[in-house]
């Protein structure tokens, strides 16, 4: 091999596509940051900067699934959820033949579907929950009676437990990929870029008054709902 080949194997070697878009990492990392700040304003009795930090996260998962619709090709859900049978092929294929995939793999889009309807479940169930008597309610709360908002409760706080186990397996999952497979993940949800050399082809962009819409709705609606939804 010539020296000039040598060079330009290195350059396409090096070269970085793109992977996630801008949304889909602030998202990500917003999920990252707000889970602790729920977890110790509700065990310190910071009812008020929790339901601000549940009604954001509302928002962030109304705009998350939107996203899946509109956003780019590796943040729309029919990039990555795939059906059993692309499931239990990837996972039986992952030790022998581990190719990098552009964005979500076929087990890993379940994860995200997931992760998003138990995070969506959690804060919805969050409108309604709490005690009047306590002063610490929802802000759908007077919409339920007293015995439905007690039993709401009591899913919304159990409904984190299931939460910190899925959490759990995500962060199993990337230190398997990073220690078993050599499969920094982490990496490109930070910068948005990868090896090109590692993937297929590189992540297809779509105009950004698509990400604007979607975060207008989803702040309209979230901030609606905080607001006791007027006129429901």
């Amino acid at each position: 091999m010539s020296a000039e080949t040598a060079a330009a194997q290195q350059d396409a070697d090096t070269a970085s596509a793109r992977v996630w878009d801008l949304p889909v990492r602030i998202c990500h990392w917003s999920f990252v940051v707000l889970l602790p700040v729920m977890w110790w304003t509700a065990e310190n009795s910071e009812m008020r900067w929790h339901m601000r930090a549940g009604s954001l996260l509302l928002a962030l998962v109304i705009f998350r699934i939107l996203w899946g619709f509109v956003g780019s090709s590796t943040a729309r859900f029919a990039s990555f959820v795939k059906g059993p049978g692309a499931v239990i092929t990837y996972l039986r294929s992952i030790r022998n033949e581990h190719g990098k995939v552009l964005g979500h793999n076929a087990a890993g889009g379940w994860s995200v579907v997931a992760l998003l309807l138990v995070l969506g479940t959690q804060a919805s169930l969050g409108l309604f929950a709490g005690d009047p008597f306590d002063g610490a309610t929802g802000p759908l709360n007077d919409l339920v009676g007293v015995t439905t908002a007690g039993q709401l409760t009591d899913w919304h706080e159990t409904l984190f437990n299931v939460i910190l186990a899925l959490v759990g397996l995500h962060i199993a999952a990337i230190a398997f990929y990073l220690m078993g497979l050599g499969d920094n993940l982490i990496r490109p949800m930070i910068s948005g870029r990868r090896s090109a050399a590692e993937l297929p082809s590189a992540m297809a962009p779509v105009p950004a008054w698509r990400a604007l819409a979607c975060a207008v709705v989803a702040a309209g609606v979230a901030l609606w709902v905080y607001n006791g939804a007027p006129g429901l």
